[in-house]
Formats: structure tokens, C-alpha cells, sequence
């Protein structure tokens, strides 16, 4: 029961063309560390393969043929592929479902404020984290900010060479004895993870440029004037002031590119992986089936949700309408109308729910059962269920529907493994598995394994996003 390890088995043009996946893999985490940038970058993808708005579609009455590929986005959070196969919607998809959100520090609404000459940003954690990871690390800030005439404005600071970075700081050791005698979830309490951004003041800048006059002629110190300067330089850069924080999102992330790990190169260690590494390898799956002039049997699916970290939850996230508006949209325009079809297509189908598994890590193997783990370097993961404290919160795939997919692998030659999340009553944790799985349709998770997830860096094996990214083209083309 032992999986083969995927290097021993792999050819030299086998792992030539895992080296350029994961040279566009270690790209696309290092410039798309939001889901907003992921959306784009994925609309972006899709056109140049060939895909058109749905959008357009609806509102020129464009009906659907075999062999149309069309994508549709929430709120640019959240992205559905569509490539229209031969047989009818009603008999079921090929479906890939990954999200694109990750663990981080989010700005509040109203967070901007001056201490002891320091200039802070006060944050609200997104998703499991343990807080005192993002302490005294280079952070960058990406978002948007809305503001009342309309406008948005992308933001991105910190991932220049040229820019500079944030950090939320640490205690030093020497003054950290009752911290450190804290449980680790005390360590660095939620409110105390604020974003240092500054410490020069708006007077010193002012008295420069004016030079020594008259006492009179001196400008008035500000209130706060680091604080001050801050806000100049997000008016000068942007053009924002203060009161447009209530309308932003801002999420606080590590600085930096993605980086090959290990003196062979053959991991990648990244922010973010949970969950784009699944999200990337079953977009290029997706976009594969473009590049073929072969019309797919069965229609093929992609979809990329947010707000996973959280519960699945809002308008962009799995549980959100967004999915089955979207597959009613293009049956309707394919000529499938009505609900009844929808549902019977949807419980007809097959799905993929793409997340990380916890990959064994031997620094921590007390809460791995080593049976049935994931390890680095043996390809794409399969957990036939997950959830905690007995399978509580989780999909768990039938027995006939675990072989179909076993036998797709072994026949396109996949290197696969099977897992569960650790020890039976160490922990647990689940996936979007679940929701899809309402409809009926036969869902099983699967993925990447991971070290250090929800760290501000994760770690996976190139020979695993190779297999991830295989094993979902053969699933799309052949299930």
C-alpha cells in the first residue's frame, strides 16, 4: 500500500516539463497574492486560450455549442470556467473546484492611528493563523480602495525592490519573559498584530523645505505628525485620504516572490499555496482542454471561490448562488432550459474539490498516523474524507466513486496518494467539499500536501504540483 516516491519513476522530459509548471506556478503566487489578483490573472489566462464572457453572451442571446468556452466572476473574488462538451449538461460535469483565498491580516475600516512617533495600521486576522508567525516579517499591502466618486484604486506596496515594506513587530527576548511563559495562541494577542507604516513626521518635512525664517512664519506643528505624513503620502501616490479606508480592502501579506527551496531546487516555498496551488494546477488543467481541437465529451469545469478560510460563506464564496446561477445561465443559452435540468445535470456530476493536505513532516510525526498521511514527493492527494472529532463537518466519498477516479489516474499513469488530516482526535479541518455535494453530485477531495500551512510561508514538492496538475487534466478529460 506504500505510494511510489513520483521521482524515482518520472523521464527527463517528464521532469523538464515539471520545472516549466513550476516556474509558471512560482509566478503566478508571487504576483497574485489576493483573490481579486488571482480572478484577474485567471480572466486574463482564459481570453488568450480563448474564452469569452459569459456576460456578453446573455446579453446578446448567444446561444452555446460544443466546444464554447465561456467564464463568468463574482464581485472579481471568485471565477467559473465553462468549456462546453459534447453530451448534454444534463448528464452531468467534469468539475474542478479550488479556492483562492489564503490566511492573512486584513486593514479595519477605521485603523490608521499615532503612538510614541510610530505610525500604525490596526488589523483583523483572516482565516487560521497562528499570530506569532507574522511577527517581524517584511509585509506588503495589496487592495483596493473605493472611493464615493466612483473610482477604484489598486493598491500594491512592498513587492518592488524599489519599495519599501511593513512589519507588525515582536518583544525583544530580554523583556519577553511573561510573554514567553504565555500558550502559544497568547503569545501575540489578535489587536496586537498592528502594522507599523511609519515614523517620520509631517513637521520635520515642512521645516526642510521652508528653511529658518521668522518665529511667525514657522507652519503649525500637526497633531500627529507622523500620522500627517502618512496620509500626504497616500494622497500624493493614490489619492486617497483617511475616510476612504471605510470603503477598502486591504489585505496584509508576506513581501516577496515565491522561492525554490532545498540545494536540489525541488520544493517551493511561498505564501499563499493553500489553496493556489490547487487553484493554479486546475486552471492549467481547465485551459489544457483549449489547446486541443478535440471537443470534450463531457462539459469541463472550473471554479475558483473565496472567502474558503472562513466558512465558504457571502456572495463569493461556495455556499453563495453564484455556482448554480452561473451553470443555469449557460444551459439556458445551450439550449437546456429550466430547473429541472439543472438539478438533474448537477447531481449527475463529478467533482474534484481541490484544498491541501497536510503533508507528514517529521519534526512533528506525533500527530501524524504515518499509514495514512501525505507525503511530499509521492503526487496529488486523495482524502476520501475529512472533517474532526469523527468525520464531523465533511464529505466523505463513496467507495464506488473513490475506484472511477482510481482508475482514471492509473490509466493517464498519475502518480496519486491517499491521506487524512493527521491523528484521529489530533485536530481536523475540511474543505468546500461538502456544499457542492448537496446537488448530489459525487465529490472527493484532493490536492497538494503542504508543509507549514497557514504559515506566512508554505512549502510543497514540484513533483507534486506536476502530478496535481496531470491527475486534473485526466480527470476533466476522462471521468
Amino acid at each position: 500500500m506504500e505510494r511510489k516516491v513520483a521521482w524515482n519513476e518520472r523521464s527527463q522530459e517528464d521532469l523538464a516539463a515539471m520545472e516549466q509548471l513550476a516556474e509558471e506556478y512560482r509566478q503566478f503566487i508571487s504576483e497574485n497574492k489576493t483573490e481579486r489578483e488571482c480572478t484577474q490573472a485567471a480572466i486574463a489566462l482564459a481570453e488568450a486560450a480563448g474564452y469569452k464572457p459569459l456576460s456578453r453572451a446573455i446579453a446578446e442571446e448567444l446561444p452555446l455549442q460544443p466546444g464554447d468556452k465561456v467564464w463568468a466572476q463574482a464581485k472579481g473574488k471568485a471565477l467559473i470556467l465553462v468549456h462546453v462538451g459534447r453530451a448534454p449538461m444534463a448528464q452531468g460535469l467534469n468539475i474542478l473546484g479550488a479556492h483562492i483565498d489564503s490566511p492573512r491580516l486584513d486593514i479595519k475600516q477605521n485603523p490608521l492611528y499615532e503612538a510614541q512617533g510610530l505610525a500604525l495600521l490596526d488589523t483583523h486576522y483572516y482565516g487560521g493563523i497562528k499570530n506569532y508567525q507574522w511577527v517581524a516579517l517584511p509585509l506588503a499591502l495589496h487592495g483596493v480602495v473605493a472611493k464615493t466618486d466612483g473610482t477604484v484604486v489598486d493598491v500594491v506596496i512592498g513587492e518592488n525592490e524599489a519599495d519599501p515594506v511593513f512589519c507588525v513587530t515582536d518583544l525583544l527576548p530580554h523583556l519577553g519573559r511573561a510573554q514567553l511563559a504565555k500558550t502559544g495562541d497568547k503569545v501575540v494577542e489578535g489587536e496586537d498584530l498592528d502594522l507599523l507604516v511609519g515614523s517620520f513626521p509631517a513637521q520635520a518635512q515642512a521645516a526642510e523645505g521652508e528653511g529658518e525664517g521668522a518665529e511667525g512664519d514657522k507652519p503649525e506643528a500637526p497633531k500627529d505628525p507622523v500620522k500627517t505624513r502618512f496620509l500626504q503620502l497616500l494622497e500624493e501616490k493614490y489619492g486617497i485620504g483617511e475616510e476612504d479606508f471605510l470603503s477598502a480592502e486591504l489585505e496584509v501579506v508576506p513581501a516577496g516572490p515565491a522561492r525554490e527551496l532545498g540545494l536540489d531546487r525541488s520544493m517551493i516555498i511561498g505564501y499563499g499555496q493553500d489553496d493556489r496551488v490547487c487553484a493554479f494546477t486546475s486552471l492549467k488543467a481547465q485551459l489544457a482542454l483549449a489547446a486541443s481541437p478535440v471537443v470534450p465529451d463531457t462539459t469541463a469545469v472550473c471554479v475558483l471561490v473565496d472567502k474558503e478560510e472562513i466558512g465558504s460563506v457571502g456572495a463569493t464564496g461556495m455556499t453563495s448562488r453564484f455556482f448554480e446561477n452561473t451553470m443555469a445561465e449557460i444551459m439556458e443559452l445551450a439550449g437546456e432550459s429550466g430547473m429541472l435540468l439543472l438539478r438533474r445535470g448537477l447531481e449527475a456530476s463529478r467533482m474534484l474539490s481541490s484544498d491541501v493536505s497536510a503533508g507528514f513532516d517529521p519534526a512533528y510525526a506525533s500527530v501524524f498516523e504515518a499509514k495514512n498521511s501525505a507525503y511530499l514527493g509521492r503526487g496529488l492527494v486523495f482524502n476520501k474524507y475529512t472533517g474532526a472529532r469523527g468525520k464531523s463537518g465533511s464529505n466523505d466519498a463513496s467507495a464506488e466513486y473513490v475506484a472511477r477516479v482510481r482508475r482514471v489516474m492509473d490509466d493517464a499513469g498519475v502518480f496519486f496518494q491517499t491521506a487524512e488530516l493527521g491523528k484521529v482526535d489530533a485536530g481536523g479541518g475540511g474543505t468546500i467539499a461538502y456544499i457542492p455535494a448537496e446537488y448530489g453530485m459525487d465529490v472527493i477531495d484532493s490536492g497538494v500536501a503542504v508543509l507549514s500551512m497557514h504559515a506566512p510561508w508554505e512549502v510543497t514538492s514540484k513533483i507534486d504540483v506536476y502530478e496535481a496538475y496531470r491527475g486534473y487534466e485526466a480527470f476533466l478529460r476522462h471521468m
